[in-house]
């Protein structure tokens, strides 16, 4: 269940209070976060009997009666989305594919997904809600055609290009988890989670070069970080840099870096002086 009740800060959920304290709406994500549903149905309703074209407070309003099992109720509520947004809207049917997922239904939940994409055939948003959940899920031949037709669309955000790197990783395909990698850097250079992506793509290639570039771009901003330190032992090793290595070793173990890992390194070290 906690992960359940993460996927409601999906909307962006919690913002700053105004002067006249919390909105309806974050009072209901507050209470639903504390397990007092009943309490956030209610409220919800009485807002959105106020001010029925608020699409925000309907989408949370789906998403904590799927907490309650509600599924008919949620699917009411995105009818009713529907109708306010548009028939080509793929957002309705995103909504309520998070309502089956929140039930546990995932079949029943990658079907809204696709039938979002269908509607709306143009539009990123289905697909690429489609791949990202089915990544979170492992399900990795689900997610990459649909994260590959998100990009095709026009999907263009670190995260979705960061998950079709680690599809296409998982696939073995390493060129094409490469481009991903990179594109999601031309979107933001800072994505340390591509430059992570791609020292993996560089370690799966025995490119020690590669790999040692890009694990000190990452130690560059966290230096505290053992796995850094333990990758950039390898690519050193690699390199035939052995005393660096064993320094990087010595830093990794200093930070708390796993243990089995770093003796496997010193062992290999020793076996190739």
């Amino acid at each position: 269940m906690r992960f359940a009740r993460a996927m409601l800060v999906a909307l962006p959920l919690l913002v700053a209070c105004g002067a006249n304290g919390p909105t309806a709406f974050e009072r209901a994500t507050a209470l639903a976060r504390e397990h007092r549903e009943t309490d956030a149905i209610r409220i919800l309703r009485d807002e959105l009997t106020r001010h029925p074209d608020d699409t925000r407070s309907r989408r949370l309003l789906v998403r904590v009666l799927a907490l309650t099992g509600d599924l008919g109720a949620a699917s009411r509520e995105v009818e009713t989305l529907s109708r306010q947004l548009g028939e080509r809207d793929p957002l309705p049917f995103i909504e309520l594919g998070h309502a089956y997922e929140l039930a546990h239904e995932y079949d029943k939940a990658l079907e809204m997904y696709d039938h979002a994409a269908e509607i709306a055939p143009a539009d990123a948003r289905g697909p690429r809600e489609g791949g990202m959940r089915a990544a979170r899920w492992g399900e990795v031949g689900w997610a990459r055609p649909r994260l590959e037709e998100a990009v095709r669309r026009g999907a263009n955000d670190v995260e979705a290009w960061h998950a079709l790197g680690l599809v296409r990783v998982h696939d073995g395909d390493f060129d094409q988890a490469e481009r991903a990698y990179r594109a999601g850097l031309a979107v933001d250079p800072d994505a340390l989670e591509c430059h992570l992506g791609l020292a993996t793509v560089a370690v799966e290639r025995g490119d020690g070069g590669g790999a040692l570039t890009e694990y000190e771009t990452i130690l560059a901003r966290r230096p505290g970080w053992a796995p850094g330190h333990l990758g950039r032992a390898w690519a050193l090793g690699r390199l035939g840099r052995k005393q660096e290595a064993r320094a990087a070793l010595a830093q990794a173990e200093k930070l708390g870096g796993e243990a089995s890992a770093i003796s496997a390194q010193r062992r290999a070290l020793d076996q190739n002086p």
